[in-house]
């Protein structure tokens, strides 16, 4: 508890001890005893008065202020004015005391109310935790010395040194040092990593044994840690349809039980006659239990406790309209390099045409992929052992969803897919490799395949069938990658279906189909999610019902597009966030249903005088209560 908490539960405290102190003595005819039997009543309301006010005053305040500012119909008013009415009801002769009853209830709904700060606080640290990542400063040499700068003073491409402890305070490559890694914080793996000289370490992370030099590679304000934290901010201010459905709600909910409890009070005695004090008694029943607290607040800290428990299990979501939409998905589109495979790929096979070398084969593909950071043509680089002599390349040209152009000493160098080879009129033989094909020619003549391998993640497979069993009745797998080598990726993981040899814009174009037809059949009920990782999949990931990005090494525009980020680039972790999502809208339906339920019966029974002052208090306060109490276990995900 903070400080303010720990004031207003030893207020309530108080309050409650002179509560039971007074109600021991009205009970015990103390009061009679004292104040003799003529004044016992009004002593009753002066003594009840005062933990009513101990407690309440701050009620009292907020709902005149909110009244006086023209928004007074809230949960203040509707305490304010029921528990005021039953101490008025002292001054109707005829009618039986009800100080106790008023007192209880201001009592009872502020203990709810500092339960509920207490659940909201909890549920809200376990999202602020993560804005423990935000290191504080970078160290940088200068003149010999080590000096403590702000890591957003730190430019692009300086070398930075991180001490054993230390917080990584941008993203960079290891130019020096051997250590381990604690990414707990941003992915929720406790297991550390290793981290060596030419590995990339992202900030935000803790460098736990020997001293590393990093190489800068983004400026702080497009750092991991940085965005991370700009999620992390806005994640409250997207509500789920569900959340806007129940702030509606009560807009409309309160003034019309409000007037309803006004016409319970007036207007059967004015029709019907019978006694009035009653009929108020009523009417003011009838308030307390309409109180929509328990809605307002358990619905919205669901969500809160949803995303929180996402966060510690290294699962970003943006907002809870994104949760809620998660809930909903029974379609699931992976791209496949980066996401379903590692995207660490390497040569495997080098098939070089007649009258080439495997050598010359090798060195016209790595003068064609010179320019190129995409990780074939990185792959390719590696193996060429050769110095690339990129002065004689006279031109270059990247040809989008093909491949690459290169014109060096006069010579034109071709490398890519089948749809290069084809569209320049080269004929060649498809190879039967796994893996991806880049085929090379030279003066528009065929001079072999240079074959790819793209490792599938360990836990790929585990994935799929996680997230089949979790009602995903549809996986899709969408690739640029030859027909071959994605049939195969697909039938190895258990994908159900693929699409394969696909331009950037085909991607968008197959997420639409899968929309359309989705839709359609589902009535708008069910959703598709698209899982990437790379600069042309942003597109597809904003095209999506929900968009998916692996965090850890996924480019910025996939994870600025996307409505969840997975930190750790597992996809496991989809079936996880999925879990997350189905457990959080059953504990808000759970809710929705039980509040309305209670409170719809007990003001049935308070408008037919059967329910009193206490059923009231259990019906806003009880309600309330375990309302937040089962909301609060969206924050525990580790048994999921």
């Amino acid at each position: 508890m903070n400080k303010k908490q720990i004031r207003w539960r030893n207020r309530i405290l108080l309050a409650l001890v002179l509560f039971f102190a007074i109600l021991i003595c009205e009970n015990t005819g103390l009061i009679e005893l004292v104040f003799g039997s003529a004044n016992a009543l009004y002593a009753e309301f002066i003594l009840f008065l005062i933990p009513y006010a101990i407690a309440g005053y701050d009620v009292l305040i907020k709902a005149a202020r909110n009244l006086a500012k023209g928004h007074g119909l809230d949960e203040n008013f509707l305490m304010a004015i029921a528990t005021l009415g039953a101490f008025a009801l002292v001054f109707f002769p005829d009618s039986e005391p009800h100080m106790a009853e008023g007192a209880a209830v201001m009592l009872f709904y502020q203990v709810g109310e500092l339960f509920q700060s207490y659940a909201v606080g909890k549920s809200r640290k376990s999202i602020s935790d993560m804005m423990s990542i935000m290191p504080e400063y970078a160290n940088i040499m200068r003149n010999g010395k080590l000096e403590q700068v702000d890591p957003y003073d730190v430019p692009l491409g300086s070398e930075i040194i991180v001490k054993p402890g230390e917080r990584i305070p941008l993203d960079g490559i290891v130019q020096s040092g051997d250590s381990q890694i604690d990414t707990s914080a941003l992915t929720g793996e406790s297991a550390p990593r290793s981290a060596h000289e030419g590995d990339e370490v992202i900030s935000g992370c803790v460098n736990l044994s020997g001293t590393l030099t990093v190489k800068t590679t983004k400026p702080y304000a497009d750092s991991t840690v940085s965005r991370i934290l700009e999620l992390v901010e806005n994640a409250a201010d997207k509500k789920a349809h569900t959340e806007n459905f129940i702030t509606r709600f009560a807009r409309y909910y309160t003034p019309i039980v409000v007037a309803l409890a006004a016409a319970i009070a007036i207007l059967p005695p004015l029709i019907v006659g019978g006694n009035l004090a009653d009929w108020i008694l009523r009417g003011l029943t009838f308030l307390v239990v309409s109180c929509p607290c328990a809605l307002v607040i358990s619905v919205p800290l669901s969500f809160f406790g949803g995303i929180g428990g996402a966060s510690k299990r290294g699962i970003l979501i943006k907002g809870s309209n994104y949760l809620e939409a998660l809930s909903q998905v029974d379609t699931v589109v992976f791209d496949k390099t980066g996401t379903l495979t590692s995207g660490t790929f390497a040569v495997t096979n080098i098939i070089p045409a007649p009258n080439f070398t495997e050598a010359r084969l090798l060195e016209l593909a790595a003068l064609a992929e010179a320019f190129s950071n995409h990780p074939i043509a990185m792959s390719i680089q590696r193996a060429y052992k050769g110095t690339i002599d990129i002065h004689s390349i006279d031109s270059n040209e990247e040809i989008c969803g093909r491949g690459t152009k290169v014109i060096t000493n006069g010579r034109t160098i071709l490398a890519g897919n089948d749809k290069l080879m084809n569209v320049n009129g080269i004929a060649f033989t498809p190879e039967n490799f796994a893996g991806t094909q880049v085929h090379i020619a030279l003066d528009n003549t065929y001079a072999g395949t240079i074959v790819i391998g793209d490792a599938v993640k360990s836990d790929s497979k585990q994935a799929i069938a996680e997230l089949h069993a979790e009602g995903v009745h549809r996986t899709v797998m969408l690739t640029g990658d030859h027909t071959a080598v994605a049939e195969a990726v697909a039938s190895s993981l258990g994908v159900d279906e693929v699409c394969a040899e696909l331009l950037p814009q085909d991607k968008v174009a197959e997420i639409e189909k899968l929309l359309a037809s989705n839709h359609s059949t589902n009535a708008n009920k069910s959703k598709v999610a698209f899982v990437g990782d790379g600069i042309n999949d942003a597109p597809v990931l904003m095209r999506a019902d929900v968009g998916i990005a692996m965090g850890g090494m996924g480019s910025d525009a996939a994870i600025e597009a996307a409505d969840i980020v997975l930190m750790d680039d597992q996809p496991s972790k989809i079936a996880l966030a999925l879990k997350i999502a189905k457990k959080t809208m059953r504990i808000v339906w759970q809710n929705i249903i039980f509040a309305l339920g209670i409170k719809f019966a007990v003001l049935i029974l308070a408008a037919l005088g059967i329910a009193n002052m206490w059923m009231a208090v259990f019906a806003d306060v009880g309600v309330a209560v375990l309302a937040i109490l089962n909301a609060m276990r969206a924050m525990r995900t580790g048994n999921l």
